[in-house]
């Protein structure tokens, strides 16, 4: 095991995404009772960012957000990761400055390129070139960090502007800004840049190790501490007691190009060191048995005390 704490957060449904059981009618209430287990455990709690997901139940991300800060006190709040073309970066500022107050300091901004092209069009957002979209994500986030750190701001970019702009009261602390995503030409020159955290996809360790790699040569090239740069990491687990049992219920999502983990306590352990060997030190979980706790519950009980 590493010296360095390992933090573990939760991310839970925003509604049906083909990973947890979720009833439209009992959601909100099963989201309650999973969360008041959960918020006992995990130092951070983690929302996604889609607003559909074809004509599935589906809730949109920063409202889930607030609302989870308001009923729950004690854990980091963060996006998983929000996509850049979906709300305009200066609003946006004044959004994450306004739930810092709400929230005591709490808020981390995931913040990626977005890449879902038939919700993009189907909301009415422009998709251009992946080039194009991870420009505008940094122009993004140099707007609003001009934002979050002294007034009046005035930006000029190619693609947002802010001119004599205020966003007061300014962000304490200022949120970290966690970058998704791990294409290594233009992607990870991004991380290396601009971002406090990174958030690559769910990836073999092979694959993973590879773009570890890429970054750190970004970093490099410009100059950046690369162990300055929080490395977190997204993983669907299936958990029994059983392994096979553990396999029999992933199925077909043992087989993807981003693959979820299955198996037992031992297992997951042994998994989980793998990738703070690579450098993660946050794992944002999903737990597929949702609105259940089982799998969570054995968790808590079987690999976390190992990671204390």
């Amino acid at each position: 095991m590493a010296n360095r704490p390992i933090d573990f957060g939760y991310n839970p449904p925003t509604g049906n995404r083909l990973i947890e059981r979720v009833n439209p009618r009992t959601f909100v209430q099963d989201l309650q009772n999973v969360l008041d287990v959960a918020c006992q455990h995990f130092s951070s709690i983690w929302i996604s960012d889609h607003h559909m997901t074809s004509d599935r139940y589906r809730l949109e991300c920063w409202t889930q957000l607030t609302w989870v800060a308001a009923r729950f006190p004690g854990p980091l709040l963060g996006t998983i990761v929000m996509a850049n073309s979906y709300r305009h970066p200066p609003l946006l500022a004044k959004m994450a400055a306004s739930l810092q107050v709400f929230s005591h300091g709490r808020f981390v901004l995931g913040y990626g390129a977005g890449w879902a092209e038939d919700e993009y069009h189907a909301y009415g957002y422009e998709f251009p070139s992946a080039r194009v979209r991870i420009a505008q994500m940094v122009e993004g986030i140099q707007v609003m960090r001009a934002l979050w750190t002294g007034g009046p701001a005035t930006f000029e970019g190619e693609y947002y502007h802010v001119r004599d702009a205020y966003c007061e009261p300014r962000p304490d602390p200022i949120p970290p800004i966690m970058i998704g995503g791990d294409g290594e030409r233009y992607l990870l020159r991004a991380v290396a840049e601009h971002a406090d955290w990174w958030l690559p996809f769910s990836r073999r360790l092979d694959t993973l190790r590879q773009k570890c790699d890429v970054l750190r040569q970004h970093c490099r090239d410009v100059g950046r501490d690369y162990d300055r740069i929080r490395k977190t990491y997204t993983l669907t687990v299936y958990l029994s007691p059983d392994r096979a049992e553990a396999e029999r219920l992933a199925g077909a999502a043992l087989e993807r190009e981003n693959p979820a983990f299955a198996g037992d306590p031992a297992g997951l352990r042994d998994h989980l060191s793998q990738l703070v060997d690579l450098g993660f030190d946050l794992f944002q979980l999903v737990f597929p048995r949702f609105p259940d706790t089982d799998d969570m519950k054995l968790f808590v009980d079987e690999v976390l005390p190992a990671f204390r």
